[in-house]
């Protein structure tokens, strides 16, 4: 399972999205691509100082031909193709290999080793730690092992990146439960990056980092406790993760929220009231038996519970913008050091952003997700927001939408030229690859 804080990705669990979406009964076609999203990112501008371009190619990361994840060697080619069922493009390739989450001075590697420690502490060591599997998984694994329906929304191009009809970037750590539990884990903790084509604003990014927790039980474990498994399972559970907030926010209040989630029954969700609101945490319930069974554990019950590090590493850290978390600033990166959970970050600029707005006739086939990815793919992070400003439909049944792109670097202030070169681009991509009609 994987879950975030209710303000941004959510995980598996979180309401909002991925496998959440609570119109799961809409039907889709999974490969009508509106496009081929092979894309390149924009040159560097003739008109730049020779110092604006040294910046501007350390915040390009070069595409590598080969990474490796997880023992596995991943070429370019094997992810990034030119060919209808793909949609993966070179800046989503690019992010394979960085494992945010592996680094013990950044702040998403600080937040894992922190929740590691709360279980090596309570539990003796007893849960297995899993952080460099591969992100590259099958459909099955991704949708058919955690019960996602075959007409569920979550499976559609638009909203998930495919190698081909049959592989995928995986969506969740979810991805991995069936398969653990199959070779016998029984207690185990999964960290990973995992993708998912979305928006553009500060708390959304279409690579994040999750976590998931399960632990499984035998019919010795709660037989002589006089409740049945799932009322055992579900009051450890609660009993687990009330620590783990503990552990992460001091002495908060805590209130459960009871919820519905396709791999759990019952399921909830664990909010705090932190900095004077209440904040979605995590999400969490008794696995399905179903999963269980085809794991060979038919007899047993287990609990799951789901988080995402970026939201919560947002909070303890007051890192305002997610893109922060990629950048290689050395005025970001030394702010944060090895097991210092909870330093606040400071700000070491705000450089103004720069407004520019787009109009068009869509079509059948326009999802904002496409348009978000074109933008990402020639804007790269120099994108800071993508916002539907306006829309109507005329007589003749034509429906505009006018998008505002905000583009403010985190690092450097942007020049007008570099600012219309990109706007330009983007224009002519979004007319020749989603096929709109600009105004």
């Amino acid at each position: 399972m994987a879950v975030a804080v209710a303000f941004g990705h959510s995980a598996a669990f979180s309401k909002a999205l991925l496998f959440l979406h609570r119109n799961g009964g809409r039907s889709f076609t999974a490969f009508s691509a509106p496009y081929s999203t092979s894309a390149t990112v924009a040159s560097s501008s003739s008109a730049f100082s020779s110092a604006d371009k040294v910046r501007r190619q350390k915040w390009r990361v070069p595409v590598a031909s080969v990474l490796e994840r997880g023992g596995v060697k991943i070429a370019r080619d094997d992810v990034v193709r030119d060919e209808p069922t793909n949609n993966i493009p070179d800046t989503i390739f690019t992010k394979l290999g960085q494992q945010l989450h592996r680094r013990s001075q950044h702040p998403i590697g600080i937040l894992k080793n922190a929740i590691h420690n709360y279980f090596d502490s309570n539990y003796e060591n007893k849960f297995d730690k899993f952080d460099d599997l591969c992100p590259i998984v099958t459909v099955k694994q991704n949708f058919d092992d955690v019960l996602v329906p075959a007409d569920h929304v979550s499976r559609s191009y638009n909203d998930t990146y495919y190698i081909d009809p049959q592989t995928v970037l995986r969506c969740h750590t979810s991805a991995h439960q069936a398969e653990l539990l199959s070779k016998g884990y029984t207690q185990f903790l999964v960290t990973g990056d995992v993708y998912r084509r979305d928006s553009i604003d500060s708390t959304h990014y279409p690579v994040f980092h999750q976590m998931e927790g399960v632990r499984v039980f035998s019919p010795n474990d709660w037989e002589s406790s006089g409740q049945d498994g799932t009322a055992y399972a579900a009051e450890d559970l609660k009993k687990c993760l009330e620590g783990l907030a503990r552990h992460l926010f001091g002495a908060v209040e805590m209130r459960w929220i009871d919820t519905y989630f396709p791999f759990t029954d019952p399921s909830f969700e664990l909010e705090i009231y932190f900095q004077e609101k209440w904040l979605e945490v995590l999400g969490c319930g008794v696995t399905e038996q179903e999963i269980l069974k085809r794991s060979g554990n038919s007899n047993n019950v287990a609990w799951a519970f789901g988080l995402g590090l970026e939201r919560l590493a947002m909070v303890l850290f007051d890192i305002p913008d997610i893109r922060l978390f990629w950048t290689t600033d050395e005025r970001f990166t030394s702010q944060f050091s090895e097991g210092q959970l909870g330093i606040k970050f400071k700000p070491f600029s705000k450089f103004p952003p720069c407004y520019k707005d787009m109009s068009f006739w869509i079509n059948e086939s326009f999802t904002e997700n496409n348009l978000c990815e074109v933008i990402r793919g020639i804007a790269g992070d120099l994108v800071e927001e993508v916002c539907l400003i306006d829309n109507f439909t005329n007589k003749k049944g034509m429906t505009s939408h006018c998008y505002r792109v905000a583009y403010r670097s985190m690092e450097r202030s942007l020049t007008d030229e570099e600012i219309n070169e990109l706007q330009w681009k983007v224009r002519e991509q979004v007319e020749s690859k989603l096929n709109v009609v600009l105004r």
